[in-house]
């Protein structure tokens, strides 16, 4: 239902029981955690009042004390020979203190949401994934795809809660984010993206407030 960039020194949260794949689109070295889920429970150690955050996909900042923590965890085979009682005791507040920084990680909107209806899934949002300045408009989509630009427009709102130009924003947000983790300027990404460097900038200072 959704599709996620996540750049260098970001983490996904992916709640219990959610079907996923990963795609890596450069080169990099991905760590995975697995946290017990405590009955009841759907993130770590969570009280009430924050419970609902954690039942859905979120794109997180890692601070350097918490990709630290995550590096410093064993990562031992199976086969190895049993932790001693002092591992398992700095494993214990190791891995405590990770969930405190979890908790505390500032979200990133860097999700962009899919829509169920086929046609608009596999025609249209597929392929401005793949190259966001695809279907600059819905007009040409309607055209093609034999449908009235009212209905398409109205079909779109009721899938993903937004506009279409909503949604392509969203998509070149994220793009944007890959495009620089991979060392592009932003200069370079505006215009790889359709962009003037100045408008790009202003695009995304409203977006993202940075």
């Amino acid at each position: 239902s959704a599709t996620f960039v996540v750049p260098p020194r970001r983490a996904l949260w992916i709640p219990p029981g959610v079907e996923h794949a990963v795609t890596l689109v450069e080169t990099a070295e991905l760590r995975t955690l697995y946290i017990h889920q405590a009955e009841g429970q759907c993130g770590p150690s969570l009280d009430d009042s924050t419970s609902n955050l954690w039942r859905r996909c979120r794109v997180l900042e890692v601070s350097e004390l918490m990709r630290a923590l995550v590096c410093d965890l064993p990562t031992l085979p199976d086969d190895a020979p049993p932790p001693t009682a002092l591992q398992l005791a700095r494993e214990r507040h190791v891995s405590a203190l990770l969930l405190d920084e979890l908790r505390q990680a500032t979200q990133l909107d860097l999700r962009v949401d899919m829509p169920r209806d086929k046609r608009l899934y596999t025609l249209l949002c597929q392929a401005v994934l793949h190259d966001p300045l695809a279907h600059e408009s819905l007009q040409a989509f309607a055209r093609n795809s034999g449908a009235s630009l009212r209905t398409v427009a109205r079909l779109f709102r009721q899938e993903l809660g937004c506009t279409y130009q909503q949604w392509r924003q969203q998509v070149i947000l994220a793009k944007a984010v890959q495009l620089g983790a991979s060392g592009l300027a932003m200069g370079q990404i505006a215009v790889e993206l359709g962009y003037t460097p100045s408008a790009f900038s202003a695009m995304v200072q409203r977006a993202v407030g940075l």
